[in-house]
């Protein structure tokens, strides 16, 4: 059984999650909810199985956040927190490198990149306006360091290469926000997670779990609580990190 741990250090702390209802997602509103705070998930799709607020949204569209932002400011009359980890992609994602079409670089990394500039560029505003607020924008690994091909052998697995071009510009763009939005006492960081299982290939997790120091891979659980504490205000000396949790991945 998975343990949450919770010291409600976000009591009644408005937080806005988007792409709630993902393995990720879902995991970071149960922590917000164990911590005392309310989440609202903005997503596409919903998932009703956490006591949480929902609001139909493509978080890639302006009027939709905007909509989404302002019934939410109607409602609670704040903003407190977002955690930008919604995971927007096309169906080709995962295409070989050399087959990769430059119609789809461009699209999916307008996706990604785009839902959290849109998403931060509406927040922040809002916050800066109370002069308090965190944003935690969920980047990667492989945001940090080149990837490992050699544990995709055997499998039909691969890594994208605009992924590694996304979470490395999120990385930078939070440290941007940082620096810019510093000064209205806003604070805005990373979570750089590993590898999650999520019942891959047997012989990807195999050649995974060789590579990291604590051999296994990343749970949500993993995530969440890492997640909870840069929202919250024991953290409040905290901006524009980028917080590596995979088990000692790159510490090699």
């Amino acid at each position: 059984m998975i343990k949450y741990r919770s010291m409600k250090n976000l009591s009644n702390k408005i937080i806005i999650v988007t792409g709630g209802s993902g393995l990720l997602g879902k995991s970071i509103i149960k922590q917000i909810s164990m911590d005392g705070g309310i989440s609202i998930n903005l997503d596409i799709m919903s998932d009703s199985k956490y006591h949480t607020d929902f609001i139909k949204t493509d978080i890639t569209n302006n009027i939709s956040v905007d909509n989404a932002i302002n019934i939410i400011l109607d409602k609670y009359g704040r903003i407190d927190g977002l955690v930008n980890n919604a995971y927007p992609r096309t169906k080709d994602w995962g295409t070989d490198f050399e087959n990769i079409k430059l119609s789809s670089w461009k699209k999916n990394i307008d996706l990604q990149l785009g839902n959290v500039f849109l998403c931060c560029k509406h927040v922040l505003e809002h916050m800066k306006k109370n002069k308090y607020g965190s944003i935690v924008n969920i980047a990667s690994i492989y945001g940090v360091v080149g990837p490992e091909f050699s544990i995709y052998e055997g499998t039909s697995l691969t890594t994208p290469a605009a992924y590694s071009a996304i979470k490395g510009g999120v990385i930078n763009f939070s440290r941007y926000l940082a620096s810019y939005y510093g000064k209205h006492g806003l604070r805005i960081n990373c979570i750089s997670p590993g590898g999650i299982y999520n019942n891959q290939n047997k012989k990807f997790v195999s050649n995974y779990v060789k590579k990291v120091p604590l051999k296994r891979m990343g749970l949500p659980s993993d995530i969440s609580p890492a997640v909870s504490f840069l929202l919250s205000d024991d953290s409040s000396y905290v901006t524009g990190q980028n917080l590596i949790v995979d088990g000692g991945w790159t510490c090699k």
